[in-house]
């Protein structure tokens, strides 16, 4: 009689999700190796699973032989999360990408990870709903890889980021524990919130199997703007006028100076003579109510360096005051041949200092810097810019950008992630015995560490 021979990790991985669903060549895995932060590696694998069942067998299939689990949405995310470690496997999320239900009556929606945000917000606007996070690449992204680095965008200054629209998940651990957190309604005290701490965790706690999402009415009216001003001091105070007073927008934005020369350079008219830095503000709610809305905004908005406020009479030339901001992302692509991007955060009325900061880095570092983001919240997206000779000055800008984001109260991201690219990083914002807290965290829900390892946290060295 025979002695049953363990199978290798390729048989466990295939007996795991199936054959059909196990891609070994590297010419495929090279697909699944890389993110839009530019970092790529080759795994020995890409498993494909199609329900919670099959992504606990991988887990528990990974953990048998210690292989690191990189779980994967789109590949949109720009700090490299979803960057694997070499050799190790990755999980495409994209045969899980079912709508379970999209319940009118309770303003909930139940979907699997892989379903993308516009295919989600298609269908929740055919029942007069929308969920409220809506990243720029909300097109393609995935609903999980939102919840994985609790991605935002400019609704959240009104309507809050995945993490404050998120009732319940269910994840997978780094043990192999199949897990549910959180409820169906949008009251619960009962337990410890596991939701929100998976949101934002990057896949290193745990894999998101399906997700109870709130949603929330479509309005019936959007009204938009856009205001210049002189200098981006005025803009700031401006900014931290509007939101000093009741009536909150649904979107305010602003660019900068660099941001405005680069645009005035590809199109002379594209922003208005004088302006120094641009806010584009979007209000909505009742159609009778905007009126009222726009006047209580523009008298916030009022002050010393108004240039402009121009308020659109329709989505026609909504979408032309909309056309110079997104403009903005082709024209830096074109402008050097490398781009270093991060989303700091500074409380709302410190902008226009680290605006300040940022030109005096710029300068010292012989390198260009534009800037624009989310003004509401704070949150600026910075772009470092240069040539090849230019790379090591630019990383020791992005050094120096971060511990000025953090003099000035702020964070180091705001809705990018860590990832790879800001883990080192870390350490500046918070402190040991904290780190040590989240790290004995890690331990309880993937003791090998095998999710995503090298991400989020920092080595305790």
């Amino acid at each position: 009689m025979t002695s049953p021979v363990d199978p290798t990790p390729m048989e466990a991985l295939a007996a795991a999700v199936g054959a059909d669903n196990l891609l070994t060549d590297p010419a495929d895995c090279w697909t699944y190796g890389y993110d839009n932060s530019r970092g790529q590696a080759l795994p020995m694998a890409v498993v494909l699973p199609r329900d919670s069942a099959a992504v606990r067998r991988v887990v528990l299939a990974c953990r048998q032989f210690r292989l690191p689990l990189t779980v994967r949405g789109r590949g949109t995310g720009t700090t490299g999360a979803a960057v694997p470690e070499d050799g190790g496997v990755v999980m495409s999320m994209e045969k899980m990408a079912r709508i379970i239900r999209i319940d009118a009556a309770n303003r909930v929606a139940v979907v699997q990870p892989g379903v993308t945000n516009g295919a989600l917000q298609a269908a929740a606007a055919a029942e007069g709903f929308f969920w409220p996070p809506d990243p720029g690449s909300a097109d393609y992204c995935t609903i999980g890889g939102n919840l994985a680095c609790n991605a935002a965008g400019p609704r959240a200054i009104k309507y809050g980021t995945p993490r404050e629209n998120t009732l319940g998940l269910e994840a997978v651990t780094g043990e192999g524990r199949l897990v549910r957190c959180g409820c169906y309604t949008t009251k619960g005290v009962v337990g410890l919130d596991l939701t929100r701490l998976l949101i934002g965790s990057e896949g290193t706690l745990g894999i998101v199997t399906e997700a109870t999402l709130k949603l929330t009415p479509l309005a019936g009216s959007v009204a938009t703007v856009r205001a210049a001003y002189a200098d981006m001091h005025a803009a700031a105070a401006a900014v931290s006028r509007i939101m000093a007073q009741p009536v909150v927008p649904r979107v305010l934005e602003f660019l900068d100076g660099a941001a405005l020369a680069l645009l005035r350079a590809r199109d002379p008219g594209a922003v208005p003579e004088g302006a120094g830095a641009l806010l584009m503000i979007e209000a909505d709610g009742l159609a009778d109510q905007l009126p009222a809305a726009l006047a209580a905004l523009r008298r916030a908005a009022e002050g010393e360096g108004l240039v402009e406020w121009r308020a659109a009479r329709d989505t026609a030339e909504a979408a032309a005051l909309w056309a110079a901001r997104k403009a903005l992302s082709p024209a830096l692509r074109s402008l050097a041949p490398h781009k270093i991007n991060e989303d700091v955060v500074v409380p709302v009325s410190r902008i226009a200092e680290l605006t300040d900061r940022l030109e005096r880095l710029a300068h010292k570092h012989a390198v260009r810097i534009v800037s624009f983001g989310h003004a509401g919240n704070g949150n600026l997206h910075v772009n470092v810019l240069g040539e090849d000779s230019d790379l090591e000055r630019m990383h020791a800008c992005v050094d120096e950008v971060f511990r000025a984001v953090l003099e000035l109260g702020g964070t180091l991201s705001g809705e990018h992630g860590v990832g790879r690219s800001k883990r080192n990083f870390v350490g500046l914002e918070i402190d040991a015995e904290t780190l040590d807290l989240m790290r004995a965290v890690k331990r309880v829900f993937d003791p090998d560490g095998i999710l995503n390892p090298g991400k989020s946290l920092p080595d305790p060295a």
